[in-house]
Formats: structure tokens, C-alpha cells, sequence
């Protein structure tokens, strides 16, 4: 008799067990009450009790007797990370705690691209929300100084990609990996340069591919522009490249270069001024810095639009204003068709 009390007890025991961790399992596989994929912060010091009563708050979660109770059984659940989480559409308890032990943070993202400049940059990183804003009110000059630059304008010094990034990342940290990314990309460039080309320092190769990267953003005509900038600065010609007005104008371009731009001396205008201007005039892509690196070979001197997103090139001053005349004419076929 006692044996089958025993034996029944002892059931009914397993059966509580087995009928708990059904459960268990039951809810910490349930989808937690979302609409959309939503972020979550863990904030420093926050314990897996207290962040259960937010997901209740919240309406995430019904109760949060099961989540505590799971971690309970296994400990290595409660050890949550700080930092911000993007929970998926229908992801369920159990995966959301292994998220937040794995600390596996949200990433997110910011685009600079070939062809902007510093300015733009910063102009950039000051509407990202999520990011941590250290530079604001600094000069251009003190914000060179706090990323170690040489020059005192930084401009062309950072690497045009994708940076990913987490919630509450300065935007001095990002600035700092896009330009310890272009240190990178500039040195091994000019450890494969050819010979005998025209730079002095790779600072100078970066000046010329951020007037390469302005000047074109059809990659496969990159190199024979390179050729014929090239050829300019051995023969001691100006490089008389619009960009650079364009640069040294500042605020003071409003879309179109008048002789008067081209006749005023910058520092920048290479209608006016011998060799490279003094800072590159743009971020610049690896293409442009291959280019300006292993330049194609020609006898081009000239070079000009072809009004279709291509370039025409010319040996001498005579093919150029033909080439000249001919995307003048094909402007004004152009625009009398966009007006009527």
C-alpha cells in the first residue's frame, strides 16, 4: 500500500514537473506583441527583473513569471548586455533573452559618398539621431587637431563607404575609422604606383584623385583622365579643372562658373595657379585613387563632356575647341528640347 502511495506521489510529482516545463517552454516560445520590428535599450545596470516589468509595461509580454522563472532554471539567461536592440516582427521570449545575453547591439548605418566633401560630411553626421554629437561648434581647424591631421582643413583625409555603428557612437569615432580607413587604402595605393609619375608624396596623389573622382563618375574613364592631368604637369601646364573653381568658390558657387570665377586667383583656381591645389578638393573612391596611381597612357592633353556622361579627349588645342563646339551644340539641341 505504501509502495503505491509512493509510486503515485512520485507521478504526480513528474507529471507538475513535466506539466511546468510544458508550460515553460510553451511561453517562452510565444511571439512577444509587436506591430512592427521595434528598438529596445538596455540601459547600464538595468537586471533582467527590471527589464521584465518594462516588457510588461510596455504590453510586450503578459507576465513576466515565466522569463524569471526561466532564468532562474538557467542562469547564463539572466546575464543580459547593455545597448540597443532591434527586436524582429514575431520574434518570441526566449529569443529576445538569447539577443540581449548575446549583446548582439543594433547596427546602424550611415552612407558617405565618392565626391562629397568634408563639409557635407559633417553636415551629415549632424542629422543622424541615434548618433553622439561631439563635434558640434568646433572649427574646421580644431576638428583636424582632434583627429591627429597634419593640414588644418582634413578635407579629402576620410574614405567614402558605408560605416556601420551603434546607438550613442560619436561622430568624432566615425569621422576617426573613415580616416585611419583612407590612411590605409592611400598607403598601399602608393606602394603600387608606377614610376616616374609627377607626385611627390601620396598627399599629392590624393589631391589629384579627388579632382579625378570630381571631374568623372564613369569609373572606366578614370585612368585616361588621370593620363592627361598627367601629361599637364610634366609639360609645367595649369590644370585648369572646374572643380577646383568650384572648391575655392565655397558658398559663393550658385551653379554656374563665370569667366570672372575663372579669372580671380584662389589658392584653389587652377585656371590661375601652377601644379595641385594646396588640399584635395573632395573624398575620393579607391577607383580615383588607382587611377591617379597607374594612370593610363596617352598623348591627351584636353578633355571635354560629351553631354551624355562620357568625355571626348584631344591631343592638341584645335581637336579640344572642335570637341568643344560639338558638345556646345548638342547643350542647346538639349535644352531646346527639355524647354518646349
Amino acid at each position: 500500500m505504501l509502495k503505491k502511495i509512493l509510486f503515485s506521489l512520485f507521478l504526480s510529482v513528474a507529471l507538475l514537473f513535466i506539466s511546468f516545463f510544458y508550460l515553460l517552454e510553451k511561453n517562452m516560445n510565444q511571439a512577444i506583441h509587436l506591430n512592427e520590428p521595434t528598438l529596445v535599450t538596455v540601459k547600464a545596470g538595468v537586471s533582467l527583473s527590471s527589464f521584465s516589468k518594462e516588457l510588461v509595461d510596455k504590453g510586450w509580454i503578459d507576465d513576466r513569471f515565466w522569463i524569471r522563472a526561466y532564468a532562474r532554471i538557467y542562469p547564463e539567461y539572466s546575464q543580459i548586455k547593455t545597448g540597443t536592440f532591434e527586436l524582429p516582427l514575431n520574434t518570441t521570449v526566449k529569443n529576445l533573452l538569447r539577443q540581449l545575453v548575446d549583446g548582439k547591439e543594433h547596427q546602424f548605418t550611415i552612407t558617405f559618398v565618392e565626391g562629397s566633401t568634408f563639409k557635407q560630411w559633417l553636415e551629415q553626421l549632424a542629422k543622424q539621431p541615434k548618433i553622439s554629437h561631439k563635434l558640434a561648434g568646433k572649427s574646421i581647424h580644431e576638428i583636424a587637431s582632434l583627429l591627429d591631421i597634419e593640414q588644418t582643413n582634413p578635407e579629402g583625409w576620410f574614405f567614402p563607404e558605408t560605416y556601420a555603428y551603434t546607438l550613442g557612437t560619436s561622430d568624432i569615432a566615425i569621422l576617426t575609422r573613415a580616416h585611419k580607413k583612407m590612411q590605409s587604402k592611400l598607403a598601399s595605393q602608393w606602394e603600387t604606383r608606377d614610376v616616374g609619375l609627377p607626385y611627390d608624396n601620396a598627399y599629392q596623389a590624393l589631391i589629384m584623385a579627388s579632382i579625378i573622382e570630381k571631374e568623372t563618375s564613369y569609373i572606366a574613364e578614370q585612368p585616361l583622365i588621370s593620363s592627361v592631368f598627367v601629361n599637364r604637369l610634366r609639360t609645367k601646364m595649369r590644370l585648369q579643372t572646374d572643380p577646383t573653381i568650384i572648391y575655392g568658390l565655397g558658398d559663393r558657387y550658385h551653379g554656374d562658373i563665370t569667366r570672372a570665377h575663372k579669372r580671380e586667383k584662389t589658392a584653389y583656381n587652377t585656371y590661375r595657379i601652377n601644379g595641385l591645389p594646396p588640399t584635395p578638393i573632395a573624398m575620393t573612391g579607391l577607383s580615383a585613387l588607382k587611377a591617379t596611381l597607374n594612370p593610363a597612357t596617352s598623348d591627351y592633353f584636353y578633355f571635354v563632356s560629351d553631354g551624355e556622361g562620357k568625355h571626348v579627349f584631344s591631343k592638341n588645342l584645335a581637336e579640344h575647341n572642335a570637341a568643344v563646339k560639338e558638345y556646345l551644340k548638342t547643350y542647346r539641341k538639349q535644352n531646346s528640347i527639355n524647354k518646349k
